[in-house]
């Protein structure tokens, strides 16, 4: 099954995506500009074979739901997102906020 909602953090609108797959879920929250995203996210290949591209993305790992991967710190961050001055870390939530 896959979920699509709207949630507000300080006061903006972020879009959640979860989807359930066999023995694991797949969680991220987007942006116009970037997302976080679960440990399914394969940072080294955005900053490697995709750097051109700039993407501005985080990772956190362990969550099992979108509240974990908002208040977890992120593990990994692409060259895009430090631009911004996001950090390993950093509370996914505390991100978001960054990619507006």
């Amino acid at each position: 099954m896959m979920n699509v909602s709207p949630i507000i953090i300080g006061g903006h609108t972020f879009t959640a995506i979860s989807v359930e797959l066999p023995k694991t879920n797949l969680l991220v929250v987007t942006s116009e500009k970037g997302y976080i995203m679960c440990g399914a996210l394969d940072v080294a290949l955005l900053n490697e074979k995709l750097k051109d591209r700039g993407i501005i993305a985080g990772r956190a790992v362990g969550v099992k739901t979108i509240d974990q991967l908002l208040d977890a710190p992120l593990e990994s961050i692409t060259y895009g997102a430090a631009n911004l001055g996001i950090h390993t870390g950093m509370a996914g939530r505390e991100a978001l906020l960054k990619m507006i």
